[in-house]
This record gives C-alpha cells, structure tokens and sequence, in this order.
C-alpha cells in the first residue's frame, strides 16, 4: 500500500539513518529539505546552508532525491508570531511543539502529498506509532495511537503531542527502535561520516549563537521595571522586559548575596516577582489549569464517561513523569499533580501519556499559587 515515502532529512544523522533505513526497506524514496527562517534576515540567524549541505551529503550517499521547500511565510504566521504575541503577554511558548503541528506535520505533509504523490511521510523523530516504524499495522478504519520510542532518553513525542491524526496516520518513524548509540554507529559504518558524530541540534534554531534576550529585543521593545521579594515585599533589581524572563529563571542580581528565581509576572505592573532560593515553596506547585486539550487519538473514555482521567504528566521534556489526575472543567482541564513540580509555566503544554502513550497535551493557561503576594 506505501511504496513511495517522502522524508524530511535535515542534515543531522537522525533523519539520514531513518533514510536508510526506508531504502534498506525497498521503498521509493524522496528527500525533503525544510526551509522554515529566512536565513538573510539580517536580525535571525539559522545554520540551515550547513545544514543543506549535509542534507545533500546523505542523499548523494543513499542515491536518493532531494528537493528543497520553503515554509517561511507559514512558519512566521503560524509559528513565530504566536511566540512574540505569547511573549508580549509575559507567557513561555514552546515553538517546536507548534512547529511540528503547523509546520512538519501539516505544511509539509500536505506538500508532499500533493506536490510528490507520496503515500506517506517520514521523519528522524525518536517516536513511534501503533501502526509501527514502517506503517505494517495500518488499518484504514482504526485511529493511529502516539507511543514512546524504544530510546526513553531520546523521546521527542512531548514535541509530537499536538500532532493531528490524519497526518500521523501516515507517518513513519523508522528509527523508533533504535537507541541514538546504535543510530550513530550505523551511520559510521555506512559510510555517512559527515553526518555521523554531527551535535544534536539544540534550542531554537532562529535564534543561532545569540543569546536569547539579544535576539528577543530585536522584536519586542524594552520596558524596564522592578524585581520584587514576595516575602519582603522590596524592590532588589532592575529588569527591562518580562518578555526575557520565564518562572524558575535565575536572575543573577548583582547587589544581592543571595540567588533569587522567578515566581510570576504581572503584565499591567510590569513587575517580575522573586523568590530567594532554588527551594522556595513558591515556585514548588501541584495545580494548574489548561486550554481546551488536544487528544492525539480520541479522548480517553475515563473523561468522556466520568470527566476523570489518572495519568502521568509532563510540561518539559527532559524531567520525569508524575502521576496526576485531569478533571475536565467546561474551559479546558483541571491538573492535580500527585508531586509538586519546581516552576510550572503558564503558555507552556502540559503532555498527557498512559504507559507508552503520549495522548496529546493542553496549553497552561493558569498555576494556582501556595501563597498570596
């Protein structure tokens, strides 16, 4: 049924090894290069001609076709406006999960389809899905299920989580089985030294070798305004915007013997709220409230029978699974965590999963705080 399958290859050794592997698998292959920042805009930065070049390295080695596309326009609507909007708003976005909704598996996936005639795509993302890395289990009448990789440390299905079924129904992942060790080593001896040892991508692409906040005034206009102790209610720094700081954020006050972190922002003050200490209870919490959520699948039928569901939760995709319980509320969802989480974040996604199923995710709208201010 899937003979011809377009992949995105990046340049890294992820998406050249899942290339590999879906020639090894006697599929026609397509390669697809993604071009989603205008790399000669003179305020942004993006390694994607390095990237390119790597990108054509692998598909010259593979003997497969390339083709580059461009989602510049689509990735500045549907991406970057909604992070400089959410940042004015004093919010923490998450643009790779937006990017993977809007941009690679729905831009892309649709370009593919319809432009190359592909019967599915495929990326070098660390995930899997019910129907397999190679589509085997496809059943045309059966929703498609998100599940974890065989490589825990690698899951990228935190990124994945607002992902829309029609797309994920035709996606393979063909390195869901393999650790980044064994994905490394096939690379090296398949001759694809170029790619082979390449670091992992970190951070936003966009933004380059600037830090953060350099990049960040280049869009969004300074405003100074104080840090302010909760406990002491005082004035201990300076800051000139809170679109640079995030909760949990050290801020390193140069006039203060002790650390202080981000608690909260309030947008009309302009104030940004400290706390002293990495363990102050205050930005130790275990209750928020989304958006409307995102169901990968269909809503668990624990919620859609008794607006309950017991799952584990994530909001950063490096940090461990809780335990929790979702309550769903006529706004969005209610999150009671068993475990108190260090600096929960309004305008991040709260990530769902059951066992090896991530079930989609919810933007956080609101943290209940333990003490008033």
């Amino acid at each position: 049924m899937f003979k011809k399958i377009a992949i995105g290859i990046s340049g890294g050794v992820d998406s050249a090894v899942a290339a590999l592997l879906l020639k090894r698998a006697n599929y026609q292959v397509e390669g697809v290069f993604m071009r989603n920042w205008d790399g000669n805009y003179e305020l942004g930065f993006c390694s994607d001609e390095k990237d390119y070049e790597d990108a054509s390295f692998t598909c010259r080695k593979l003997d497969i076709p390339l083709h580059r596309v461009h989602f510049i326009k689509e990735y500045w609507n549907e991406v970057f406006t909604v992070l400089l909007k959410e940042y004015e708003m004093g919010l923490t976005p998450n643009p790779d999960i937006l990017c993977n909704r809007y941009i690679k598996f729905d831009s892309f996936f649709e370009h593919c389809r319809v432009n190359l005639a592909v019967d599915a795509i495929a990326t070098g993302h660390y995930a899997n899905t019910s129907f397999g890395p190679f589509l085997k289990n496809y059943k045309e009448d059966e929703g498609v299920r998100l599940l974890q990789p065989i490589d825990k440390h690698k899951d990228q299905t935190f990124f994945l989580s607002q992902v829309k079924q029609f797309s994920l129904r035709r996606c393979m992942f063909p390195i869901a089985n393999l650790l980044k060790s064994e994905v490394r080593e096939i690379a090296r001896k398949e001759g694809l030294l170029q790619v082979a040892n390449k670091k992992d991508s970190t951070g936003i692409c966009f933004v380059g070798k600037r830090r953060f906040k350099d990049f960040i005034d280049e869009f969004i206009p300074s405003k100074q305004g104080p840090f302010i102790d909760i406990d002491t209610g005082q004035t201990v720094g300076e800051h000139t915007g809170i679109h640079k700081w995030t909760v949990g954020q050290r801020c390193c006050l140069s006039n203060c013997k002790q650390p202080y972190f981000v608690f909260n922002k309030h947008l009309e003050k302009n104030y940004i709220y400290v706390v002293a200490g990495t363990h102050h209870p205050a930005i130790w919490n275990n209750l928020c409230f989304t958006q409307k959520p995102h169901w990968i699948n269909e809503e668990p039928q624990e919620l859609t029978n008794n607006n309950v569901l017991y799952c584990s939760f994530r909001f950063q995709h490096t940090k461990p699974l809780v335990h929790c319980k979702v309550i769903k509320n006529p706004e969005g969802l209610t999150i009671i965590l068993l475990d108190k989480l260090r600096a929960l974040t309004e305008g991040q996604f709260g990530v769902f999963y059951r066992q090896e199923e991530c079930l989609g995710s919810a933007k956080i709208k609101n943290v209940c705080h333990n003490i008033l201010y």
